[in-house]
């Protein structure tokens, strides 16, 4: 229950963002998205139900990244690559994608509840290697100070955004290779098999890719407005 209140809570943190997009033609098509989105959560989860994600794990690559995460890759690379998407990104409010990193402090505590359950390595806690909670605490006052009240300098968000992307790519390579795969490079004793299963394989197929997404298009922001 709490990952999937914290996955529902990603959900309209992103779709607050689009809706108070400056574009008016991005904030049209915030329903159509809201609704993509839901029916991409519908499919993870299903397909976590049926146990698809861990019916085979000598597989590689391994079904979740295959089915899981290798779509998202393909959008990021369309939004990215597209005049359309670069159109989208832009027209984000950077503190809108900042205030979405709060989630991370519930993730954080799931996955720690998780380690005391036996279901992931103590690695991916903060108790471990896993320092992701430092981004959750410090997203709001960053929001606040930094972008709303323009207390800190510009370039300072934009080296926030790159710790906070170095601390989310850090717990994503643990985990990746904490799973059960051929790639499996740690955590032998206590793999991480929470993400093969419902509701927690909607943090690697959902709840990261908005947050790696929001990091991106912040700093693509930052740098291109003549960070002072």
């Amino acid at each position: 229950m709490p990952l999937l209140l914290t996955t529902l809570g990603t959900l309209l943190l992103f779709i607050w963002t689009i809706k108070n997009s400056y574009s008016e033609k991005t904030q049209k098509h915030t329903i159509s998205i809201l609704i993509c989105l839901t029916i991409w959560l519908v499919i993870q989860s299903i397909l976590s139900l049926k146990n698809f994600y861990k019916a085979d794990t000598s597989s590689f690559p391994p079904n979740i990244i295959l089915f899981g995460i290798m779509p998202t890759i393909l959008t990021f690379i369309y939004l990215f690559g597209s005049q359309n998407g670069k159109k989208f990104i832009f027209s984000l409010p950077l503190k809108n994608l900042t205030y979405i990193n709060i989630v991370r402090i519930p993730v954080e505590i799931v996955l720690f509840w998780l380690f005391l359950n036996k279901a992931i390595p103590e690695l991916m806690t903060f108790e471990g290697k896993n320092y992701d909670i430092v981004a959750g605490i410090s997203a709001p006052i960053v929001a606040y100070f930094g972008i709303t009240k323009t207390k800190l300098r510009s370039h300072i968000v934009l080296v926030w955004n790159f710790i906070c992307l170095g601390l989310l790519l850090n717990i994503v390579i643990i985990a990746l290779f904490s799973a059960p795969s051929p790639i499996q490079k740690f955590a032998f004793e206590q793999p991480n098999i929470a993400i093969l299963n419902f509701p927690f394989s909607l943090l690697p197929t959902f709840i990261v890719p908005i947050i790696l997404f929001g990091h991106l298009v912040s700093i693509i922001q930052l740098l291109k407005f003549k960070i002072n």
